[in-house]
């Protein structure tokens, strides 16, 4: 061929226009901190689909930065990411990535149809104040089981020093209520003065608000500000990561600024209080919870607890800390796990139980309600039921206040 000749039409250049319009709403939801990106692909080295193949996130961002609104928009890509903040730690221009992915959700969710499960928690969120479809009546049912009284704050009538923000998970999910039941018979057993919101109580939801309803996750805000105005309380506890972070760092944005701790912080500060026996001897490795230690950088805390208990030996998995592995249940992937399925080979709960299992351990701890649910799945997608116990760290240290074992005759919880 000449260099008169047009070269043939298959090899033609690309010719791509920004849409400048789709980036200009981008940068109002998320800021422009995705222009910086020079795709350099450490977010995709670390991220914890890495070895998936879905290219995440640097593809999405370079859709965003060209304004390719089609592309970003049809990527499943958008819907797996689980906004762990991994991408965001190591980031060499500081982008806000998971910001982005977020902001991409808000305009699909005002546009497109989303996958069905997120649709459903949505909806359930809507109608009855929590993504598990459950009647707000019974939202302090689980209190009747705990042993101790459990006081209400409408029918307590006055100033408390906890107000305890139970969330759905602990509220309705059958592992989460046994887990809120030891948080109450610890509470008592620490002489608390503290309560619940019981019946008024409505879910924070920071995981919606990650998944792309902004809206919904407004609504719930203004509920629940509402709500706390009513009483006076010194400081609220949660179990979860996700309403910690949303009550700490968002709501003060909606009219609602307060002391917020997680439940492992607030206990943490209280071991001196708490008569602890040894239980039956056991190894123990712990997950970091990405809202709680890499978005809001609480390590220790958890960690704390655990050493105090007698008889446990704490193994750290190799990805732990600032490098933990996401469980796959935040940014909506915790109602979302049929769509991720089919686009990847792993599930990342079920990577994440095969390395606890690889350290040796006896006991998978957590401290966040979505993830004994998903662990304890994943043990039995991966065909390993029964190699580990996932327990919640509250869980162990009701077990170690509890009346102390008969000797001989104690064994690690099933």
């Amino acid at each position: 061929m000449t260099t008169t000749e047009k070269p043939p039409e298959a090899l033609a250049p690309l010719s791509l226009q920004p849409d400048r319009a789709f980036t200009d709403r981008l940068t109002e939801l998320a800021g422009d901190s995705f222009s910086s990106c020079y795709q350099c692909g450490t977010c995709s080295v670390v991220c914890p689909f890495s070895a998936q193949g879905t290219h995440l996130p640097r593809q999405e961002m370079l859709f965003a930065q060209w304004g390719l609104e089609n592309e970003l928009l049809s990527s499943p890509n958008l819907w797996i990411c689980t906004t762990c903040g991994n991408c965001a730690r190591l980031c060499p221009r500081e982008v806000d990535i998971p910001g982005t992915i977020r902001a991409a959700r808000d305009l699909y969710v005002a546009a497109r149809d989303i996958p069905r499960e997120l649709s459903t928690a949505f909806e359930s969120t809507s109608r009855h104040g929590n993504p598990l479809g459950q009647s707000a009546r019974k939202r302090a049912a689980w209190a009747s089981g705990a042993g101790v009284d459990v006081p209400v704050m409408a029918k307590l009538g006055r100033r408390v020093e906890v107000l305890f923000f139970t969330e759905c998970y602990w509220s309705y999910h059958p592992r989460g209520i046994e887990a809120a039941q030891a948080m109450a018979r610890v509470m008592a057993a620490l002489g608390t003065d503290w309560a619940i919101l019981g019946t008024e109580e409505q879910c924070v939801a920071d995981s919606q608000r990650l998944a792309g309803e902004t809206g919904l996750f407004e609504e719930a805000a203004a509920h629940n500000v509402e709500t706390l105005r009513k009483y006076e309380f010194g400081r609220i506890v949660t179990p979860d990561p996700h309403a910690y972070n949303a009550l700490r760092n968002l709501y003060p944005h909606y009219g609602g600024t307060y002391e917020v701790q997680h439940y492992t912080q607030f206990l943490a500060e209280r071991m001196d209080d708490l008569e602890l026996h040894a239980i039956p001897q056991r190894s123990v490795t712990f997950h970091d919870p990405c809202y709680l230690g890499r978005h809001n950088g609480e390590f220790e805390a958890p960690r704390r607890l655990l050493e105090a208990i007698p008889g446990v030996d704490l193994i750290e998995m190799g990805h732990c800390r600032e490098d933990g592995y996401c469980c796959g249940g935040g940014g909506g992937g915790m109602w979302n796990s049929s769509f991720v399925a089919d686009h990847v080979d792993e599930r990342l709960a079920e990577v994440r139980v095969k390395e606890a299992i690889g350290t040796g351990a006896d006991v998978l701890a957590v401290c966040c309600p979505f993830e004994v649910s998903l662990f304890e799945d994943a043990l039995k997608s991966t065909g390993n039921d029964g190699k580990i116990v996932v327990r919640d760290i509250v869980e162990l240290l009701d077990e170690s206040h509890g009346p102390a074992p008969v000797a001989g005759g104690a064994s690690a919880p099933g």
